[in-house]
């Protein structure tokens, strides 16, 4: 049976606003106390969603956007279109091919990652790619866009958002990567790093402790309801189903740009370099809510969902 070395060796081992380029890693003296970050943040996230503006509303690239069906319900992931770009382009012809059509999700931990693809590596990869470079992390360049948590990262200088995703950046080297936040989608691989090839998988729980070490190229945006429903696998067998019958088929991946304007989910993302994202992490940071007596001025890059609504018509 085809296994990823690497995701069974890590998950065994687990089991027993600064501005961006600034160049600071710890929090800034110059941001706002916890009290006066509060008088700034009158509106709680639910209300600074509700009251941002159309124009702060972005429809993403159906070129970027995967629809995975599952008899659960269907998943929809945004994948990146600044970073990986041949792991984007390795699953776009592996899609356009129906590669993935009958397939399963055949290996899924509670808590870690739902593995899909082809559980017993015999299925011909068509014009695909038998193995892929690792893109764990890439290049800071001046054309990328990054909003800044504002307060210090466990397992990065900076963490933030890049374009819709969760991101880490290293201010010494300038690599910058995405995160692997719950519904994070990603390639698995072998020990060797330039391993990977078909084998997909979605974090059921942040897996920080994976970044820089597999390649995350997309996010699941809709349905991780559904991507929770799946079964799961005993831990004494490295999350893989043995019941073959209990395994989750995958009726079709396809890319929405190759689907009917009438078959797709008319779905909007929150700009994250708009002006309402910036007032969602301050007050995300600060719950400006009555409810709350402490307010920490601090965020966990991966609490902060990114918005999303279907759009309306």
């Amino acid at each position: 049976m085809r296994a990823l070395v690497l995701l069974w060796v890590v998950f065994g081992l687990a089991a027993c606003g600064q501005e961006a380029g600034s160049g600071a890693s710890e929090k800034n003296p110059e941001a706002e106390t916890t009290e006066e970050a509060v008088a700034m943040t009158v509106r709680g996230p639910g209300q600074i969603v509700a009251e941002a503006v159309a124009e702060e509303w972005v429809t993403p690239d159906p070129e970027r956007i995967l629809y995975i069906d599952v008899p659960q319900g269907r998943i929809v992931v945004l994948m990146s279109a600044d970073l990986a770009p041949n792991h984007v382009a390795q699953v776009q012809t592996l899609a356009r091919e129906g590669y993935y059509d009958g397939l399963h999700f055949y290996r899924v931990i509670e808590g870690f990652v739902a593995q899909g693809g082809d559980a017993k590596g015999e299925k011909p990869k068509g014009s695909a790619k038998d193995s892929l470079k690792a893109e764990f992390t890439d290049q800071w360049h001046d054309d990328l866009s990054f909003t800044p948590l504002g307060n210090p990262d466990g397992y990065a200088d900076m963490a933030g958002y890049i374009n819709g995703f969760p991101a880490g950046r290293d201010l010494d080297d300038g690599e910058i990567w995405l995160a692997h936040c719950t519904g994070a989608f990603a390639f698995g691989r072998d020990t060797p790093r330039d391993s990977a090839s078909t084998e997909f998988y979605i974090t059921l729980q942040p897996q920080r402790y994976l970044d820089r070490n597999l390649t995350v190229f997309g996010r699941v945006i809709w349905g991780m309801e559904h991507v929770q429903a799946i079964p799961r696998g005993k831990p004494g067998n490295g999350g893989v189903i043995e019941d073959e019958e209990r395994w989750t088929e995958i009726s079709s991946i396809r890319l929405a740009a190759d689907l009917p304007e009438a078959e797709r989910l008319n779905l909007e993302l929150l700009d994250t370099n708009s002006d309402s994202f910036k007032d969602l992490i301050l007050a995300r940071r600060n719950r400006p809510e009555d409810f709350f007596y402490y307010r920490p001025d601090y965020l966990d890059l991966c609490q902060l969902a990114l918005p999303v609504r279907l759009k309306e018509e």
